[in-house]
C-alpha cells in the first residue's frame, strides 16, 4: 500500500505543471482519474522533441503514469453531472486553467466545495487568478524570464540564456504536490477542506530565495560577466570550463590549491575577493587557459587531489550509464501495452515502509471511463446515454 493508498483525485489540468503533480500523487498510492476532453488532453497531441510513440506520445507518457483516464465533455450536462458526482467522494481536485475558465465549467472551488466540504481543490494558474496579469499565457519560457533568473547567468552583453529544462513547470508541479499534501494533513487533523492557489511566477521566483534576499536585503544588483561566470552572486572562479577532450565543472576553488592542480603558479597568489568579485572576468579566463592544457580525466585527478569541488559534465547518455544512477535505482522500467518497453526517471523520494510502485502506465483516452462510472454509481443505461450523448468517450487511441 502506499501512503495515498483510498485518496482519490480527480485531476482536470494539462500540458506539464499539473499533471506532473497528480502524477507523484499517484506515485504515492492515490487513485488518480484523468479527466479529459473526449478527444483527448492537450499534451497527447503536443510530443516533445517530435517523440510521437505508437498511441501514446513520450510527453503524456512520462506524465501521466499511474492515472486513469475519464475522457468527458465538461461543457455537456452529461459531464457536469458526472465531476459533480465524482467530486461528491473525491479527496483532491487539480486544475490549472486560465482564470474564469474553471467558474464558466462549473468546477470552480465555490461550487465545488458546496457539494464536497472536505474537498482540497488544487487551483494552478500562470500568475494568480487574478491581477494585472492573469490573463497572459503561462508558459514555461515566459516565467524564466520574468523571474529574473535569466539574467543570472551567461556574459554580460548577450542574450540571457534560458535553462535546458522545463524549469518553471517543474517546480511549479513540486509546489502544488506539497499544497495538496499539507492541505490533505490538515484535513486529517480539523474535518476541513480547503482551497490551495499555486502560480508559477511565486514559484519560480521563491526558488530564488537566497539570490533575490542578496538583492532585496544585500542591495547588490545582477552584474553579470564577460566570461561566461556561472552565477551572478558566487565568486569565480565558478561555471563549465572546455578540457582537451570535454568540459568539466569547477566550483568555488581555493586558488593554492588550484594554482598547484593545474600547475598554474600565477594563481597561487590571488586574493580571494579581489580575484574571485572585482577582477572575475580576469580570473575566470585564466583559469580556463589553464585548465585547456589537460585531458577531462587528467584534470578531475589533479583537482580531486587537492580537494576541490570539480566535476564531469553529463551529457543525457553518460547520466543514464552512471553507476550512482543504476545503484540509486534512479530509473523505473516497465512494459506498456501499446508503447512497449518504457525506461523513465523513477521515484525521487524513498519511504522504508510504503514505497512509490507502479501501478499502471499512461492511459488512452478515456481507457477507464466505463469502469470509473461503474464505480460512482452510473446505471449502465446511464453510461450509455452519456456515451449517445457524446458526453463521454471510451478507450480510444
Amino acid at each position: 500500500m502506499g501512503i495515498l493508498d483510498g485518496y482519490t483525485v480527480l485531476d482536470c489540468s494539462i500540458a506539464m505543471a499539473g499533471p506532473f503533480a497528480a502524477q507523484r500523487l499517484g506515485d504515492l498510492g492515490a487513485d488518480v482519474i484523468k479527466v479529459e476532453p473526449v478527444a483527448g488532453e492537450w499534451q497527447r497531441h503536443a510530443p516533445a522533441g517530435g517523440i510521437t510513440g505508437n498511441k501514446i506520445n513520450v510527453s503524456f507518457l512520462s506524465l501521466n503514469r499511474n492515472k486513469r483516464s475519464l475522457a468527458v465533455d465538461l461543457k455537456s450536462p452529461g459531464g457536469q453531472e458526472i465531476i459533480r458526482r465524482l467530486v461528491a467522494k473525491a479527496d483532491v481536485f487539480i486544475q490549472n486553467y486560465r482564470a474564469g475558465v474553471a467558474g464558466r465549467l462549473g468546477v470552480d472551488y465555490g461550487t465545488l466545495s458546496a457539494i464536497n466540504p472536505r474537498l482540497v481543490y488544487v487551483s494552478m494558474s500562470g500568475y494568480g487568478e487574478d491581477g494585472p496579469h492573469a490573463q497572459r499565457p503561462g508558459q514555461d519560457l515566459l516565467l524564466q524570464a520574468m523571474s529574473g533568473a535569466m539574467m543570472s547567468t551567461g556574459r554580460k552583453g548577450e542574450p540571457p540564456q534560458a535553462a535546458g529544462q522545463y524549469l518553471v513547470d517543474a517546480v511549479t508541479a513540486y509546489t502544488a504536490f506539497e499544497g495538496a499534501l499539507a492541505a490533505l494533513l490538515h484535513r486529517e487533523r480539523t474535518g476541513e477542506g480547503q482551497k490551495v492557489e499555486v502560480n508559477m511566477l511565486d514559484a519560480i521566483t521563491t526558488l530564488q530565495m537566497q539570490e533575490l534576499s542578496v538583492f532585496t536585503v544585500g542591495h547588490k544588483p545582477q552584474e553579470r560577466s564577460a566570461e561566461p561566470h556561472a552565477h551572478v552572486y558566487i565568486r569565480a572562479p565558478y561555471g563549465t570550463f572546455a578540457t582537451r577532450d570535454g568540459y568539466i565543472a569547477l566550483a568555488m576553488p581555493q586558488f593554492p590549491g588550484l594554482a598547484r592542480a593545474l600547475e598554474a603558479p600565477a594563481l597561487a597568489g590571488l586574493d580571494e575577493t579581489t580575484a574571485g568579485w572585482d577582477d572575475r572576468d580576469a580570473t575566470f579566463a585564466a583559469v580556463r587557459e589553464a585548465i585547456a592544457r589537460f585531458s577531462t580525466a587528467e584534470c578531475l585527478t589533479r583537482l580531486e587531489a587537492e580537494g576541490i569541488w570539480a566535476g564531469p559534465v553529463y551529457t543525457y547518455a553518460d547520466l543514464v550509464a552512471d553507476p550512482q544512477i543504476a545503484h540509486n535505482g534512479t530509473f523505473l522500467e516497465y512494459d506498456h501495452p501499446t508503447e512497449g518497453r518504457v525506461k523513465t526517471p523513477g521515484f525521487p523520494i524513498r519511504f522504508s515502509r510504503s514505497p512509490s510502485a507502479l501501478r499502471r502506465g499512461a492511459p488512452l483516452t478515456g481507457e477507464h471511463t466505463d469502469d470509473i462510472l461503474r464505480a460512482a454509481g452510473f446505471s449502465e443505461d446511464e453510461i450509455a446515454g452519456f456515451d449517445g450523448a457524446g458526453a463521454i468517450g471510451r478507450g480510444a487511441a
